[in-house]
């Protein structure tokens, strides 16, 4: 079954213009390894330099922002839902 991982719109081209991920791990940086093993390209808009989630870029499990659980130490499970949402700037 595994972790299903949403991607946004704006990332979709990066993995075959998939709107979602069927992922592996027991944690969210293991999900999100599994992820960039499917589509390479997508690590350089989630990661930094030092392989760190970037700081504009906000995962969910479920509804939780899994900055305030334990970031990708967080533990999941089979069924789990991972949402990947980039932050948006601009306004007036």
């Amino acid at each position: 079954m595994g972790v299903t991982v949403l991607l946004p719109t704006a990332l979709q081209r990066f993995a075959e213009n998939k709107e979602q991920l069927d992922a592996s791990g027991e944690s969210v940086g293991e999900v999100l390894a599994s992820v960039i093993e499917q589509a390479p390209q997508l690590a350089k808009h989630l990661f930094d330099a030092k392989g760190q989630i970037r700081s504009f870029v906000n995962v969910y499990l479920g509804d939780d922002d899994t900055r305030y659980l334990q970031g990708e130490s967080t533990a999941v499970k089979d069924g789990d839902t991972l949402t990947i949402v980039p932050s948006i700037a601009g306004g007036e």
